[in-house]
């Protein structure tokens, strides 16, 4: 997938579903629960149990879908996750080494950061965008508002501390996106498998990006499913 696909993908759908899975069962729920409730974009964590799998069989089922991976740490990582069909990443950190592997893998990219010059430094390496994480420990949404007079032309997609309820007020400041993890899988649903409840998360997590005009009506939303 291109850097620009990518981007407008971000920008037409905003949320990104972070899911950690203790093991398989738990994760394929976990994903068609948020794509049940209208998010289009969902991220596999590679500390998950069988991240492969997950991401092989989401691409197959959610077709839908945009279905990526997390928590990249190593090349390897990458190579196991564009076997697998991964169609983007988002690490916790920022390695040359790893942008590079990505776009020769034609694997959009969101390396993580979080001072101004971690930010710059990772978007000159060729990130597709940037992970500003954690974004709650600096601010939240006035940290991204802040940031956006001297790095407005940087892509930012906050996570860490991301919620249901702040998420729109991230993308209104100026992020391109938001990831969101507990904030829309929280540990108590999970552990009892109240997959309709995280569906009516994710469906108020939409509308109300809807409502503030942060994404778009949902007979417009077209994903991009190329890679």
């Amino acid at each position: 997938m291109e850097r620009d696909s990518f981007l407008a993908l971000l920008r037409q759908h905003r949320a990104i579903a972070v899911i950690r899975a203790d093991d398989v069962s738990s994760g394929l729920h976990q994903a068609q629960a948020a794509a049940a409730g209208g998010i289009r974009l969902i991220e596999i964590t590679w500390n998950s149990a069988q991240p492969e799998q997950l991401v092989s069989i989401l691409r197959q089922q959610l077709t839908h879908c945009t279905i990526g991976i997390g928590t990249a740490l190593s090349i390897a990582d990458l190579r196991c996750a564009a076997a697998a069909g991964a169609q983007f990443c988002f690490c916790p950190h920022t390695d040359a080494r790893l942008i590079e592997t990505a776009r020769g893998l034609q694997m959009p990219i969101v390396p993580g950061a979080l001072t101004p010059n971690e930010i710059v430094a990772a978007w000159q390496a060729g990130a597709s965008a940037v992970k500003v994480f954690p974004v709650s420990a600096v601010g939240g949404a006035s940290y991204i508002r802040s940031l956006q007079g001297p790095l407005a032309h940087i892509p930012l997609v906050p996570t860490g501390g991301v919620t249901v309820e702040n998420a729109a007020a991230m993308v209104g400041a100026g992020a391109i996106a938001v990831g969101l993890s507990t904030g829309l899988f929280p540990s108590a649903m999970v552990g009892a498998r109240n997959w309709a409840a995280i569906t009516m998360l994710a469906k108020g997590l939409v509308d109300q990006l809807s409502l503030s005009g942060t994404a778009l009506p949902e007979g417009d939303r077209r994903t991009v499913l190329t890679s």
